[in-house]
């Protein structure tokens, strides 16, 4: 996997009044295959941001309602922060359409110290769905670059096994798959950032990666119960 991106993207959310759907990857990407996808969303990085959300990779876009992260209305991550924060699933819903509002989701964000990242910025679906199980990561986020935007960040917390693997494959020493935290655990997360002469690592951030139910509706977990992790997780950091 190559983990390239050396420069912050020009449309980056660490701006608050930088609208929520506009992005372009300012990096050299992978285009030689055909099936390769790059991630649609850039990264919402509030500067006195805490804690990081990532996750692996959107569904294709026929499943988009909005141009966000967790684009699906049936996915349930918006209806689970509306609950956890404001006790209402509709919170960042706009109306009765279905969708949810980007800009309301991104501003609330900014307010609470929450970033939001993905782990994969190019990858082949292998089935053509969203499944993670069959997803190849072609290029994974350059966690040094994104890390540099939020200082404040101690706290990872992962939405999914893909997600979590990624992250940990980009440790000098990555635990074998038995010792990866199940959902709702934690670890310590011994991550050291490369230097930009990419001959030695070093500045470890003393990090914890935390993983969290999937909010997709495939996962079999009951909505009160993957509210109940998160409720629990954000008190936890201090969110709440």
């Amino acid at each position: 996997m190559k983990n390239i991106m050396t420069k912050t993207p020009p449309n980056t959310h660490t701006n608050q009044l930088k609208p929520a759907n506009a992005f372009v990857w300012s990096q050299d990407l992978d285009s030689a295959t055909a099936n390769v996808e790059t991630h649609p969303f850039g990264p919402v990085l509030p500067h006195d941001a805490t804690v990081m959300m990532m996750g692996s990779f959107p569904p294709t876009a026929d499943k988009w309602a909005m141009r966000f992260h967790y684009p699906n209305f049936h996915n349930d991550m918006w209806r689970i922060y509306g609950l956890v924060f404001y006790d209402d699933a509709d919170y960042f819903r706009v109306g009765d359409e279905k969708r949810f509002d980007p800009d309301r989701i991104r501003d609330f964000m900014f307010e609470r110290g929450i970033a939001s990242c993905p782990t994969v910025v190019q990858a082949i679906r292998e089935t053509g769905n969203a499944s993670d199980k069959f997803l190849t990561v072609v290029t994974p986020i350059a966690l040094d670059n994104i890390l540099t935007q939020v200082p404040k960040v101690k706290t990872l917390f992962t939405t999914g096994g893909k997600a979590t693997e990624v992250l940990l494959h980009m440790l000098d020493e990555p635990p074998i798959k038995s010792k990866y935290p199940k959902t709702n655990q934690h670890i310590v997360f011994p991550y050291k950032a490369q230097r930009t002469d990419n001959s030695t690592k070093s500045d470890n951030h003393g990090l914890t990666l935390y993983r969290l139910p999937s909010t997709s509706r495939a996962y079999p977990l009951a909505l009160d119960k993957k509210v109940a992790a998160y409720k629990a997780f954000f008190k936890k950091v201090g969110k709440l």
